[in-house]
């Protein structure tokens, strides 16, 4: 993609229409805008980018995907007369103006004002004007429009905006109590007095500040982020970070570290959680297996449950226990991110729990099981159930595959089938995925007393079918239900392992920071979202046990976007106002730190200022690293303990080579 033109095209066909945008004109405009020409010429190369991005007086240019859902929402013909409020770069006017007859925004900053004035006509397009003005009192002069959009967060819809819209007219507009969250609604005027509301999900905006608006004090979380008040100041920092070293319990190597203390600390926590601060680093994988080890050997605890795929993750459980079993449909671990598990790291793992397993083949109730808690696996899913019934009714397994046949053209690509369903253009498969759990529940007692250990796998099969039904139908809208659907799922996946194995069961979950972390001590919280480190924090209390880990700088394996091949990354030294900076700072190169009942107080107390946190998943983008990769977090708050690595090394996956010879059962096998 060598020009601006390609790249659009590029980023049209992949952010846009890919998550659902499907009005032509939309489409086109986006694909004739140059969006390089209203961002800094510094950022210019990152103009297509699916991110948010920095212009003048420190304020943003929407995500592209969220400009071409609000605009498409709006639902404009040629000859509207159209009302921006905040135009910012002026971007989102250029793109109305490609559709719309006449285009008016509103820009209370100067700067911004002029340079989207002047961006709009060195690119000739004549039929927008802006005005520097208050944005919540509209524009009175140009009333009634038959289309408002407001490219900031409010804390209610401006009755000014509502009087401009002529009757039959669409306003889409973010609104929120909290100046970090705001939900996107689309309002229509029925008549003169009456408005209709529609949800469109969960947004993040700077604040619309004006006389009916936030005030000039409101200022929103991503300017705070580089203010002094969050800022770990000098002397704060000279005095925290050696009073974080005296606390810490420094190691060398993951395979040496004295556990003992941790153990203590752990006591009888029934959940232990462990996380990671990136999906491909191996010291994060290494010291998580040691301290399960630990876990398994002196506590006795007997189930890894993964954020990997239900029948994916089975695989590893039939191999370490020796489970015979019939065939995936799909190769196991095979579907991006593949490394995640397909690494050199668990599979040292898996072999040190075979050859624990064994020990007990007499006594399987002290074997150690594995467990997916993942919902993305709609393929291997409906292979596992109708594989089960078959065996144990066919006649069930018959009405469970004619219900199934629903997703059959979508199973290899479900979030085709999300997109075809939001769109309203495919009925979905919703009761039939229901039906077939219900049904499945319905003989639970009949099923179980043939075989308890695969109903209950045919059983969760059939309840990740149900939620990944619902999770690719609402993903496409951008907002937190998505998330907090997927991490419900996991929760309720653990309950159903604690109950099925009983009170002796223990279990140690292995997943990443964001989803083992208290999210009420992040933003994730101020969104309306939450996670399975706060749902495990609700119902076990101090019986659950968080643990997360960090890291300053290394490499680790990821990809620059979804589906893109991996590769090893260099990972950039931590933020100045990161918790990982002061870390670093404290100069102990490896730590455990606790966090719960520290052994100085005062480093709980200093901690419990916000400061920003480094996220990597299976993505990382480093030059744009600020915007899509740090947010806010209370650590002490967020974690029990936290584990420090300052330099890390990527995961080892593991080559098809490396495989040669090893039995058809092996989980990685090809």
């Amino acid at each position: 993609m060598n020009t601006s033109h390609d790249r659009r095209d590029h980023m049209v066909a992949t952010q846009i229409a890919a998550r659902g945008v499907h009005d032509e004109a939309v489409l086109r405009a986006l694909r004739t805008v140059p969006r390089e020409a209203f961002v800094p010429a510094t950022l210019a190369e990152f103009a297509y980018e699916d991110t948010p991005l920095p212009i003048e007086e420190g304020q943003t240019i929407s995500q592209p995907y969220i400009v071409a859902l609000m605009v498409e929402a709006l639902g404009l013909d040629p000859g509207d007369r159209v009302l921006e409020i905040g135009a910012g770069s002026g971007y989102a006017a250029a793109v109305l103006s490609r559709i719309a007859r006449e285009v008016y925004a509103v820009e209370r900053l100067a700067v911004l004002a002029d340079n989207a004035r002047d961006r709009c006509l060195r690119l000739d397009y004549d039929n927008v004007r802006v005005l520097c003005a208050d944005g919540t009192q509209g524009w009175l002069e140009h009333a009634p429009y038959d289309a408002i959009l407001v490219s900031a967060g409010g804390p209610e819809v401006p009755d000014s905006l509502l009087r401009q819209l002529r009757i039959g007219g669409t306003l889409v507009i973010p609104v929120g109590r909290d100046l970090r969250s705001q939900e996107l609604l689309r309002i229509q005027r029925v008549d003169e007095h009456e408005y209709s509301r529609e949800s469109l999900g969960a947004v993040q905006f700077v604040p619309l500040i004006g006389t009916e608006g936030w005030s000039a004090d409101g200022v929103p979380l991503g300017h705070q982020r580089a203010r002094k008040p969050l800022r770990v100041t000098r002397p704060e920092r000279t005095e925290l970070a050696p009073r974080i070293a005296a606390a810490a319990e420094p190691f060398d190597d993951p395979e040496e570290v004295d556990l003992r203390p941790l153990l203590e600390r752990i006591g009888d926590a029934r959940v232990v959680l462990i996380g990671e601060a990136s999906h491909g680093t191996s010291e994060f994988y290494l010291l998580r297996e040691r301290i399960t080890r630990e876990l398994i050997g002196k506590k006795k605890f007997n189930v890894v449950a993964l954020e990997g795929d239900y029948p994916d993750v089975n695989e590893f459980d039939r191999y370490v226990r020796v489970r015979p079993g019939p065939e995936l449909r799909s190769r196991a671990f095979a579907r991006f991110p593949s490394w995640m598990w397909r690494n050199r790291e668990v599979r040292g793992f898996l072999d040190w729990l075979w050859i624990h397993n064994h020990e007990w083949h007499t006594h399987p109730e002290r074997q150690t099981a594995m467990v997916g808690l993942d919902l993305y696996s709609l393929n291997n899913s409906i292979g596992a159930v109708l594989d089960y019934l078959d065996l144990r009714d066919p006649q069930a397994a018959l009405e469970a595959r004619t219900r199934y046949a629903c997703f059959s053209p979508w199973e290899m690509d479900p979030a085709v089938y999300g997109r075809a369903a939001a769109s309203g253009r495919l009925p979905g498969c919703e009761r039939e995925a229901v039906t077939t759990l219900r049904e499945l529940l319905r003989h639970r007692l009949e099923y179980l007393r043939q075989d308890g250990e695969e109903f209950f796998s045919a059983e969760r099969n059939a309840s990740v079918i149900r939620d990944a039904e619902q999770y690719y139908r609402i993903m496409f809208r951008g907002s937190r239900e998505s998330w907090n659907l997927r991490d419900r799922h996991m929760f309720d996946t653990l309950l159903s392992v604690l109950e099925h194995r009983g009170p002796e069961c223990k279990v140690v979950v292995w997943a990443h920071n964001s989803h083992v972390g208290n999210a009420r001590a992040t933003e994730m919280g101020t969104r309306g979202e939450f996670n399975l480190g706060q749902l495990c924090r609700d119902r076990f209390g101090s019986g659950a046990y968080l643990i997360g880990m960090g890291t300053h700088r290394g490499t680790v394996a990821a990809a620059h976007d979804w589906g893109d091949p991996m590769e090893v990354m260099e990972v950039r030294p931590s933020h100045e106002d990161s918790y990982e900076r002061l870390c670093h700072e404290c100069g102990v190169e490896r730590f455990l730190l606790p966090l719960r009942a520290p052994r100085d107080p005062r480093v709980r107390e200093g901690l419990m200022h916000a400061h920003l946190e480094r996220a990597i998943g299976v993505i990382y983008r480093p030059e744009t690293e600020m915007l899509s990769h740090y947010f806010q977090a209370v650590l002490p708050v967020q974690f029990d303990e936290y584990v420090w690595f300052d330099t890390t090394t990527a995961v080892h996956p593991i080559e098809t080579e490396e495989l040669a010879g090893v039995a058809d059962t092996y989980p990685f096998a090809v």
